[in-house]
Order: C-alpha cells, then structure tokens, then sequence
C-alpha cells in the first residue's frame, strides 16, 4: 500500500478505436516528455504483445524510440519484414534486400536461387512487373512468381497511384497465401498484416508509408533485439506479465475492454477470471506518478477490401461505476453516444481538480 500523497486521480480515456489510441497515448507520451518526464521514466502496458501493433507504428512514424519485452516487436516479425519488402518492390524494383527476401517465399526457392537471380533483378528491373520473372526460376516457383508479377504491375498502376492502402490490399492477395504456407500461425500473423494496410490508408503516398517504416537491414536487427543501456531514453513497451517488479513515473494501460481484459480466453472459470483481475492489478500499480487507462469503443473486425467492418466494446468487467467514479475522464477521437460507455457521459464536463486524491483510492475499490 502506498504511502505516498496522490497528486492526481487516474485517468480513463475512452477512444474511438485502436488507432484513435495510438494517436492519444503517443500525444500524452509527449506531453509529460515536453514537461521533463523522459521517455525512460513512461511505459506503455497491455495483456498480450499484439495489442501494441498499431501504437508501435504510429511511435516509428513520430520517431519516438522503444524497447517491447514480452513479446517481439511489430516490425521485427518475419511476416510483417515479408509485406514491407514486397512494398519496397513495387517502389523500387532494382532493391537487392528486398529482391532476396520475397524471393525465398516462392516455393522450391533457396538463398542459392535467390542470390542469382536478384542480380538478374537488380539488373534488369524492368522484368519485375512482367511475365519474365517466372522464366528465371525453377519450374516449381512459376506459378506463384507470375502472380507476383501481376500483383506489383497491379499496384504501380496510376489508378491506385497516391493509395497506398489499396496497393497493400493488392499485394496482399498474393501475400496471404504465401503466409499460410510458409509461417506458422498465419491466422494472427494476417491480423498483424491488417493493422498495417490500415496504417497505410492515411498515408499519402507509398514513399512516405516506407520511409517513416523503414525496414532495418540485417546488421542492425540483432541491435534492436537487445535491451538499452542505461543511458538510452527509450520508451518501454510491455506486456502485463513482463512488468512485474518495475515502476515508471507515468504509466499507460492499453486496451481495457472486456475480451481484452480480462482475455476471452481466461474467462472459462472463476480462478482463471481472478488471475486476469490480478493482472490488471500488476498493472496499475506500476505507475508511481500518472496512470492512463485506455479503452478503444470500436475494435475493426477486418480492414481489407473497401469495407470497415467494426464491433462495439464494453468497458472491463473490472472497471465497474464504482471504481471509474475515482477516475477524471477523457475522449480521444468524434464524439460518442453518451449510452455506449458505461459510467462515462461525454456531456458532463470533464472531472477536473476534485482534490488530491491518490490512485490508491481507484485501487482499494477495483480489488475490495
């Protein structure tokens, strides 16, 4: 029990959905960052390392450096370097890097093959977009490099020229299959390859979208993996589990709906439901200064195609009116309907200055 005086109450902001968080927890980042808060001294939690996936793209896009623990970074999976090598293709079809990656998905074809004919490639790049690629690899890779072919002569038409979401829709179609055959797990693997299409969308060009992602080279990956040293002012990504035993100054919380936290999956029992209470626990009282807790109102169930097909949430089990009576509360994106948060009405004022009290307080009544 802390024996410290509050300086102020939690905070619960609701947003409209995961990428209206991303935006509101880099924007309080930097706001206690600018006040002398350093990135060090901050840390984002979640329950499970995918719930990150869309704050690790918007933190690369403002350059904000991070370490994740508990889970491997978003641009560091195998998957998401596959999609963002294709990319690189389709804006530079002389790239080696990229060249020797994608090839090594087609089936039959080993970093021998690959070698040699990314130097036909580098080369003659013209070939890429045209049926000529598949004439330079073993008869077993034909058939999946001819659609590769169509799929970046597709996506350097100028019809989707300036629409870089559907130019990633477009390799996609010839991506996905190639992730169920090669990696394993592709079912979350393509749900990771949907958060960064829908990145894509609100960039302006695919140029942009690749420079602010920029796809580290292999010298530098191992790097990344490694933890910073005490001087490095990194903001630290975990998930819940990974925290246990550390404190930051100013703590986030992401992703506080019911599915979320507790997880669909640890909800089969009563002691299993109590272990995902406790968790919550953990993670609130890692903050010694600011706690954030975020609740994303919409989850997107799937952002291929022109579709965007969405769920409403509920707020956690565990953040019931009486514990959220002791947060001030926020909204981050278009205005709701007052009915779709429980115990949040967006046309009260905002509950500002009522007192010092501490997070002690939200606490004692989330685990009474």
């Amino acid at each position: 029990w802390s024996a410290r005086t509050g300086r102020s109450r939690p905070v619960l902001i609701t947003c409209t959905d995961e990428a209206t968080q991303a935006g509101a927890v880099c924007a309080r980042i930097l706001e206690h960052y600018e006040a002398g808060v350093g990135l060090r001294a901050q840390a984002v939690l979640f329950r499970t390392g995918y719930h990150s996936d869309l704050l690790e793209l918007e933190l690369a896009v403002r350059r904000i450096p991070f370490v994740k623990y508990g889970g491997l970074r978003f641009l560091e999976a195998a998957h998401v370097k596959d999609l963002l090598c294709v990319l690189r293709l389709v804006e530079n079809p002389a790239d080696e890097l990229a060249w020797f990656r994608v090839l090594q998905l087609l089936e039959g074809v080993g970093p021998a093959v690959a070698r040699r004919v990314t130097a036909q490639m580098v080369e003659r790049p013209q070939v890429a977009g045209s049926q000529q690629l598949a004439a330079l690899l073993p008869p077993a890779a034909r058939v999946e490099a001819g659609q590769l072919a169509d799929a970046l002569a597709d996506a350097r038409l100028p019809l989707l020229a300036n629409r870089p979401g559907a130019q990633v829709e477009r390799v996609r179609r010839w991506l996905d299959p190639v992730v169920r055959r090669v990696r394993r797990g592709a079912v979350a693997r393509l749900s990771d390859l949907d958060q960064l299409e829908a990145s894509a969308g609100s960039a302006p060009d695919l140029a942009r979208f690749l420079a602010e992602l920029t796809l580290d080279p292999p010298s530098s990956t191992s790097e990344l993996a490694g933890r910073p040293s005490r001087d490095d002012d990194v903001l630290t990504l975990s998930t819940i589990h990974s925290a246990k035993g550390g404190e930051w100054d100013v703590v986030h919380v992401l992703a506080l709906a019911d599915g979320s936290v507790p997880s669909d999956m640890a909800t089969g029992a009563v002691e299993d439901i109590e272990e995902e209470r406790r968790l919550l626990y953990v993670a609130m009282t890692r903050a010694r200064d600011h706690l954030y807790a975020y609740f994303p109102l919409r989850f997107h169930q799937s952002r291929r195609g022109r579709g965007d097909r969405h769920g409403y949430s509920q707020l956690s089990r565990f953040l019931s009116p009486a514990v959220t009576a002791l947060m001030d509360h926020r909204q981050a994106g278009p205005s709701m309907a007052p009915d779709t948060v429980d115990g949040i009405d967006p046309d009260v004022p905002v509950r500002e200055g009522r007192g010092m009290t501490s997070v002690d307080a939200a606490l004692s009544r989330l685990f009474e």
